[in-house]
């Protein structure tokens, strides 16, 4: 399987992260029934090939660290992937567009970092909702490098459980953003992250209607997938759904084990495991 999304299973990878007091744990664990428990580097790789699977990975919290902090850790993650080329597929890049060390950081990443590197945007930064006018020179320079972006759709792990929900409104990851980015940037490739519930419908119209966005789906288990969502992604949708999970929170066994349950067709499967995958990285060229 080729994984668009998934997190750290290391201690590092969880730098900076919300989830640093008892309290934000304890919400943790109670949405993702994770005990936020962490392996080693290499322990993290072995699962992934026992498991037979290549992974997007996403540290998340990177844009809210001092530059030195944010280099250091895509360093971490590029020698990781450098390592694990096998079971790393690359990383998505977080950075706070407003900070100009932060976007001449994202410039190194995308000429040097290893496999595909991609930005993934946050509606949590001082730029604000991917549709503000301080996005703009990120998005084209990933137009420029021919990388992708990641928009985080629909309801919000972080924050869920909390008191005020860490600060997070959830209006920022409405798919609306997905729409008007795809439109003002048609050569840019965007992958809307996460099941869009509770707007799935203006999801599935948006990915109709723009040829440059695609979805992937960590987060949820496809038990609780909407039936709505269920029945595109096996007719219109079924080229343009990749597979995510939202390692550790969720593991890919048991992800895998779960789409087949769900009565998916095998080719149904096959597209949305890997060949749609491949279709895209071929339009890149990494693959």
């Amino acid at each position: 399987m080729i994984d668009f999304h998934s997190h750290w299973g290391t201690e590092r990878g969880w730098k900076g992260s919300p989830y640093e007091t008892a309290e934000d744990r304890k919400a943790l664990k109670g949405y993702f029934k994770w005990e936020m428990s962490f392996v080693s580097e290499e322990e993290q790789a072995a699962r992934f090939r026992r498991d037979n699977v290549r992974v997007m990975l996403d540290f998340a919290f990177t844009y809210r660290m001092d530059i030195a902090a944010v280099r250091d850790q895509h360093d971490y993650a590029f020698d990781y992937a450098r390592k694990h080329p096998d079971v790393v597929l690359g990383n998505w890049i977080g950075i706070d567009p407003t900070r100009p060390d932060h976007v001449r950081e994202l410039e190194r990443c995308l000429r040097d970092g290893p496999g595909l590197v991609g930005l993934s945007v946050h509606s949590l930064t001082p730029a604000g909702t991917p549709d503000q006018p301080a996005w703009d020179r990120c998005l084209r320079m990933c137009i420029e490098a021919n990388r992708p972006v990641l928009m985080h759709v629909g309801m919000s792990a972080t924050g869920a459980g909390t008191r005020g929900g860490m600060g997070i409104t959830l209006e920022g990851s409405h798919p609306r953003y997905v729409d008007r980015v795809a439109a003002k940037y048609p050569d840019l490739n965007v992958i809307a992250a996460r099941v869009a519930w509770p707007w799935q419908s203006e999801m599935i119209a948006i990915a109709l209607h723009k040829a440059n966005v695609w979805m992937e789906l960590h987060g949820w288990s496809p038990r609780y997938f909407p039936d709505e969502l269920k029945r595109e992604i096996a007719r219109r949708l079924r080229k343009k759904t990749f597979f995510g999970a939202d390692y550790p929170m969720l593991g890919h066994e048991r992800l895998a084990r779960e789409w087949v349950e769900q009565g998916f067709e095998q080719d149904v499967l096959e597209d949305v495991f890997f060949r749609n995958a491949d279709s895209f990285l071929a339009s890149m060229e990494l693959e």
